[in-house]
């Protein structure tokens, strides 16, 4: 149990180390000011967030299921939305269809659990996608929360329409990333979230905070 202890606060140490060089070093290369910056991504983007009821397999895989189903139903009402406000505006009249969408899909897969959904501003930690990595902070999230909502989640970026990507087909789903990244973000912006042979270190520090992050989470528990 000691050495356990010991080893979570040594990580927790390491994690706010790179968390600090993270701020001083990345913010200072993309030339804005490290308070501002993401608060100026998180108004242009919109995150699509599905939660699982627990962490069992049964549950991770229902979740994924919802995922999907939601995906193919919203993919055409929003890979043409030419702003946040009307990505914000086709969820919010697609809500009561999401949901319906998300239950059938749960009781097909024989559960019961209940699902509620919401577009709330919301806490989240480092992550990557893909190519991008967003940095810690609240963003606008369109959030499917299914039975208790304890588990692993899932995460994209609804707009720009990321969601719609995938991401294991390597450089030409990357550069499909970087274009809808370019339409919403300056340059500056752009160079703080994407990884490219000129800001990799970026996403280096960014990553390295995430997977740290991660570690100590398991040893917690």
């Amino acid at each position: 149990m000691k050495k356990k202890i010991f080893i979570v606060i040594i990580l927790a140490i390491f994690y706010i180390t790179f968390m600090s060089m993270n701020y001083v070093l990345a913010y200072s290369d993309s030339g804005l000011n490290k308070d501002n910056i993401q608060i100026s991504i998180a108004k242009k983007v919109i995150r699509f967030h599905v939660l699982a009821n627990s962490d069992s397999d049964a549950d991770q895989n229902l979740k994924l299921k919802v995922r999907d189903a939601v995906i193919n139903y919203m993919r055409p009402k929003l890979q043409n939305c030419k702003d946040i406000n009307q990505s914000r505006k086709v969820l919010l009249n697609s809500d009561s269809s999401i949901k319906r969408i998300a239950d059938s899909v749960i009781k097909k897969n024989g559960y019961q659990y209940k699902v509620n959904t919401e577009l709330a501003k919301v806490d989240f930690p480092v992550k990557s996608y893909g190519n991008i990595v967003l940095p810690e902070g609240k963003y606008e999230a369109y959030r499917i929360l299914i039975g208790q909502a304890r588990g692993h989640n899932w995460w994209c970026v609804m707009f720009p329409p990321l969601c719609f990507t995938d991401i294991t087909r390597g450089a030409v789903e990357e550069q499909k990333t970087d274009t809808e990244m370019k339409k919403v973000l300056t340059p500056e912006e752009y160079k703080v979230v994407c990884n490219s042979k000129d800001d990799g270190k970026i996403k280096v520090k960014f990553k390295i905070v995430e997977e740290v992050k991660k570690v100590i989470n398991k040893l917690e528990k």
